[in-house]
């Protein structure tokens, strides 16, 4: 079953998920948005899952930079379109394995789903 890690390399929570996943000795696949994007369907398929709001991330600077008619009326298609412009958006990481996923790095969560 492959693993799959999305995120930026230089995200300290991403950092520390790689870590683990590395430490335990688990491959995985590291799919980073700044280089490679992501798509629509990818992130319909995590709002459908989790709801757009559990993967916009509001704490950083992106977010906080965005012009407030962005911000304003937020839905799912909107958000996907500003999440899909500026991936920094996006909370990290977002991990799938198989049809398990999971957003940012819970180590008890990771080892629960992860056990080997």
């Amino acid at each position: 079953m492959t693993t799959k890690v999305y995120g930026i390399p230089n995200c300290d929570t991403v950092k520390k998920t790689r870590r683990w996943f590395d430490d335990n000795g688990l491959e995985y696949e590291f799919h980073d948005y700044k280089k490679l994007g992501i798509s629509v369907d990818t992130l319909e398929a995590w709002c459908d899952e989790f709801g757009f709001e559990a993967l916009i991330n509001k704490r950083g600077t992106t977010w906080r930079r965005l012009d407030e008619t962005d911000k304003e009326s937020l839905n799912q298609k909107k958000a996907i379109a500003l999440m899909q412009a500026n991936t920094s958006l996006i909370k990290r990481p977002v991990t799938e394995h198989g049809s398990t996923r999971l957003i940012g790095f819970d180590e008890t969560q990771y080892a629960e789903v992860f056990e080997h």
